[in-house]
């Protein structure tokens, strides 16, 4: 615990975002700095509670007592190896996390919680400032060579706790750079790149081998890797997005949110993108369908790039202000989430449902026709309610269905569970040997979670090779 009066006499207190005028005009990260004995006294709203719920909203498990009351008190560095023990990326859960913890926090029953994730990032972000984190190779090599398929969070989190197990660890990433989702999938005013490669710099320091543009299943056999490696992890992600099935679907101006998203990223790396393929919102009328962190995201995105107009439009109603009594504490709460691009324009709506797509001469996209419905699990269209809005660009942000089926899952003959993710026992496939961690077992899901899966997924790993080599249990437990 922090203060033990601190929850009484503080208040919760958030960095301030930068003015919207300013920040839609570039790509950089919104918020202001915040002073440390903001930080500390945030620290100190941590109470006595006895039995800390936050554990339990926590996917990786974070002692967040531990490290709350460290930083009230000023000990950083201790605070930091409190983290790291169970986080292997603060610096990306401290910025993209919804924060599952800050909803089981006690003190949320009736007050505002404690700031978990600002101080967590705080931590983080002090951490690196001061030097405290270096390669952490290990003392000795177990002659064990791991293939991790996906430079995601999970895979990231897979690659580097193998490696300090003393495992030979390869990590295989179909795209040019490293870091899978982190790198393409969340614009740079959320993540800034710079905070990806540093930890990856660390990673390569400590021993990991990346290979970029090496998509398992097409341009490299998977018999590369069930030939040559002792454990295959693979952490694919949940890349099969859902499709809005429609008339006038096939009309060029309709895209997925991830062919439109991963674009800009190029960009702002300083990458060309070739004009025909090119995807651009500047001076068009978007609408984006799809309610969730995607479709903000592609908000932000069409926003800075500099759209005519952008709606965004939800099918399910719209959330109350509040927790729902319906998820009580300490469950994660159905509320209204305004994301920090709801704050920079464009206009959210709820309870639509799209009925068709029309289009011009040429084939271009020009209208959305759509209708308001009733409550879920129905969507029963609304007599009367039916209307149509102008449109030069559409941007499908509905989720995703779980992993691309074709390719390397098809190659490997792998098993799949009623929901079309890859199947696994104790993080172990149907195949003796490969494990699936993240989106690609458990489906589309949050950073955090995957972070924790490719930790558990590492240590199942670290297990079966312990066991298959009937060594000394000294592998087994640098793990566990």
């Amino acid at each position: 615990m922090g203060k033990v009066t601190g929850f009484l006499e503080l208040k919760r207190e958030q960095p301030t975002r930068r003015k919207v005028e300013e920040r839609v005009k570039d790509w950089f990260e919104i918020y202001e700095p915040f002073p440390e004995e903001k930080q500390r006294e945030q620290g100190a709203r941590c109470m006595d509670c006895g039995v800390p719920f936050c554990h339990n909203g926590c996917p990786v498990n974070n002692l967040i007592p531990d490290w709350n009351d460290l930083v009230y008190n000023g000990r950083w560095e201790a605070a930091i190896r409190r983290l790291h023990s169970t986080n292997n990326f603060p610096e990306f859960t401290g910025r993209i996390c919804p924060a599952p913890c800050e909803a089981s926090c006690v003190l949320g029953i009736n007050q505002p919680p404690v700031s978990i994730k600002l101080i967590e990032r705080s931590i983080i972000e002090r951490a690196w400032d001061e030097g405290w984190i270096h390669p952490e190779p290990p003392e000795e090599n177990t002659g064990k060579r791991v293939a991790v398929v996906g430079s995601g969070p999970s895979g990231l989190a897979a690659a580097q706790q193998l490696r300090r197990a003393g495992h030979s660890v390869t990590v295989y990433e179909k795209n040019d750079r490293i870091g899978g989702l982190l790198r393409y999938g969340i614009p740079n005013f959320k993540l800034e790149k710079h905070v990806v490669d540093r930890r990856l710099e660390q990673m390569r320091a400590e021993g990991v081998t990346f290979l970029t543009n090496a998509h398992i299943g097409v341009n490299v056999p998977v018999q590369s890797l069930t030939e040559h490696y002792d454990a295959i992890v693979l952490c694919g992600g949940s890349e099969q997005p859902r499709d809005l099935k429609i008339p006038g679907r096939e009309l060029k101006g309709i895209h997925f949110a991830m062919e439109f998203l991963p674009q800009q990223n190029h960009r702002n790396e300083g990458d060309p993108v070739d004009p025909s393929t090119a995807i651009l919102a500047t001076g068009k009328r978007v609408i984006i369908i799809g309610g969730g962190d995607t479709g903000a995201d592609c908000l932000g995105t069409s926003l800075r790039q500099g759209a005519k107009s952008v709606h965004q439009f939800e099918i399910m109603p719209k959330p109350p202000a509040d927790r729902s009594p319906m998820t009580p504490w300490p469950l994660w709460p159905l509320q209204l989430r305004t994301e920090s691009s709801h704050e920079e324009g464009g206009i959210r709506d709820w309870t639509v449902n799209s009925i068709k797509f029309t289009g011009d001469e040429h084939g271009n996209v020009k209208q959305l026709h759509a209708i308001r419905v009733g409550p879920p699990p129905k969507f029963e269209p609304i007599p009367g309610t039916e209307f149509t809005l102008d449109a030069d660009l559409v941007l499908l942000a509905m989720g995703f269905l779980g992993p691309v089926r074709t390719g390397m899952i098809e190659q490997l003959g792998l098993a799949l569970d009623n929901r079309g993710n890859v199947a696994t026992t104790n993080y172990m496939t149907s195949v003796e040997g490969i494990f699936a961690a993240g989106d690609m077992r458990r489906g589309q899901s949050l950073v955090v979670w995957a972070i924790s899966e490719g930790r558990k997924a590492a240590a199942a790993v670290n297990s079966y090779l312990a066991a298959k080599e009937s060594r000394s249990p000294q592998i087994h437990r640098a793990l566990v």
